[in-house]
């Protein structure tokens, strides 16, 4: 059996070690554009960090083979494939800008054509890489995430500035009008104060007659019971004086 040259064990492994450490692979089928056409694909999805090359089928393959990943079915006719790694920045690219990359550079030039791919251990059929291509891209996702944050925490800041305030006004205003709803009046309260001495003076005067008949009556009876027992006495000795 012939060994493989060695430029082809080192596209296979080149292959392999990209989709080991790639953030998304999309296979695409390149029939029929033009040199510019294709080095102006790869300077558009270089700056959203994809890294697009064509690859021999063969040698395709036998890297997908070697990690256990199913493609078969997309490696027909002549193929490229686009890596999302790194911006020229040194960034990370995006795994829906680079995506959202290709299919608009499809809609103005029809020979590139989607046909799937390979994301978070999964593959992709064409339908699939289209609808991520849909997804906004991270830093608007961010974008709005900050500030669906920033809003809430705005409205917290200016609800706890103005409870301060309007507890003033509020309290400003039931002093002037005089006290909370509902409360009794000052006014009310002396008065049922000066009716309270009254009251008891009324008490005071009616029940002092009471008592004062009360203990004239038993003054009569007390000398009532003198007078008799002083008459008792004398009759008693008036007696006494008769016999003798």
């Amino acid at each position: 059996m012939e060994n493989p040259r060695p430029e082809k064990v080192a596209a296979v492994t080149e292959v392999k070690d990209r989709f080991e450490s790639a953030r998304s692979v999309y296979v695409t089928e390149y029939r029929g554009m033009t040199v510019d056409q294709l080095s102006q694909l790869r300077r558009s999805l270089r700056e959203a960090g994809g890294y697009y090359k064509v690859y021999k089928n063969t040698l395709v393959r036998r890297a997908v083979s070697d990690a256990g990943i199913e493609l078969d079915e997309q490696l027909l006719g002549p193929t490229a494939l686009t890596f999302t790694e790194t911006k020229p920045d040194g960034t990370l690219g995006d795994v829906v800008t680079v995506a959202k990359t290709l299919r608009d550079f499809g809609k103005d030039n029809p020979n590139l054509v989607i046909k799937g791919g390979y994301y978070e251990g999964n593959v992709l059929d064409a339908d699939s890489v289209k609808q991520l291509a849909d997804i906004e891209p991270r830093e608007v996702l961010l974008a709005k995430f900050a500030g669906l944050l920033q809003a809430p925490m705005s409205k917290f800041a200016g609800l706890m500035q103005a409870l301060p305030r309007d507890f003033a006004y509020g309290l400003q205003a039931l002093i002037e009008k005089g006290g909370a709803p509902g409360a009794p009046e000052s006014a009310p309260a002396e008065e049922a104060s000066d009716e309270a001495p009254a009251a008891e003076a009324e008490v005071t005067e009616v029940e002092t007659p009471a008592a004062e008949a009360e203990e004239s009556e038993t003054t009569n009876e007390t000398e009532a019971a003198e007078a008799v027992e002083t008459s008792a006495e004398e009759a008693e000795t008036n007696s006494d004086e008769g016999e003798e």
